[in-house]
């Protein structure tokens, strides 16, 4: 169990984060969610041992996690920890670079760990390929894996999937929450990208200036956002009347009390998205076809 209790830090007098607790159980996947400086990458420095907490305290299986005021060096050796700049080392290759911290008493062993690994992060074929040649893409899921090597009790991602381009993003991210939760990892997550979070985190925490605005299960946030700021991270929204309304769950209705005027049609693919003033106010709704500018429709709102 990691344990995070009443945890405040402040940077030149100013806090940075104030009273954040939260509980991680093995096998579980946490997802810090917030705008860019709410705190989410300080949190993982500070659970790392990176930085000396303030106040509160983190804890693992009831042990204290140290920082440099206590410990010299950083880190612990069940824990991990993939940020956005990339720990490799450029001029060895990718199989190097994965099994640089396994014991090489055990070859073959070694050998089917790096290929596990490389086939875990989507890499085949780049085993002998130097890091110093590898896209940014390639070099996060090479840190992926390098990170993944010794088997960690805890993973900590910061955007661990914002270098991967969409065309690879998908298989590898439920590749590795997969693997994550197959070996009873502990994983805590900071991302700003909603996929990360619906279909693999057990648990969802908002932080909002560096406090929490809620901690739950995804779908419960999802389904009933109390903050612009979770209805926003989800998807295009709509506040009416006090509550908050994603784009599909408004629709075109032959007629109703909620009159808009059409501004404009934005094509998605499958659909529209349709942007229309109510009384004053933006409004985003979800429809089949492009709807002429100034048309009048008539609105229903639906959970």
């Amino acid at each position: 169990m990691l344990s995070l209790t009443e945890v405040s830090f402040r940077y030149n007098k100013r806090t940075v984060l104030n009273n954040i607790s939260a509980r991680v159980k093995s096998g579980d996947c946490l997802a810090i969610v917030g705008e860019s400086g709410s705190g989410k990458s300080t949190l993982l420095k500070l659970i790392f041992g990176q930085m000396d907490v303030d106040g509160g305290s983190i804890t693992w299986n009831d042990k204290p996690i140290l920082g440099p005021k206590n410990k010299l060096v950083v880190g612990h050796d069940f824990m991990k920890y993939v940020a956005q700049e990339f720990d490799l080392m450029p001029y060895t290759s990718v199989s190097e670079n994965i099994g640089d911290h396994l014991s090489n008493f055990y070859p073959e062993k070694k050998k089917e760990r790096v290929t596990e690994l490389i086939k875990v992060v989507e890499l085949e074929g780049f085993e002998h390929t130097k890091v110093q040649f590898l896209s940014g893409g390639q070099k996060q899921r090479v840190a992926l894996a390098r990170a993944l090597a010794k088997r960690p009790e805890i993973m900590l991602l910061d955007e661990p999937f914002s270098h991967i381009d969409n065309f690879k993003k998908q298989t590898l991210r439920r590749n590795v929450f997969d693997y994550l939760k197959a070996n009873n990892i502990a994983c805590v997550l900071a991302t700003h990208d909603k996929e990360d979070v619906l279909s693999f985190a057990d648990q969802m925490m908002v932080l909002h200036n560096g406090t929490i605005l809620v901690t739950d299960h995804p779908s419960s946030i999802y389904s009933n956002p109390q903050h612009p700021l979770v209805a926003a991270f989800f998807s295009e929204y709509s506040q009416i009347n006090g509550s908050f309304y994603y784009a599909h769950q408004i629709s075109v209705v032959e007629e109703s009390t909620l009159k808009a005027v059409v501004k404009r049609s934005f094509y998605k693919g499958d659909s529209y998205l349709i942007e229309a003033n109510l009384n004053g106010i933006a409004v985003y709704f979800v429809n089949a076809n492009a709807l002429k500018e100034n048309t009048v429709v008539s609105l229903k709102l639906g959970r």
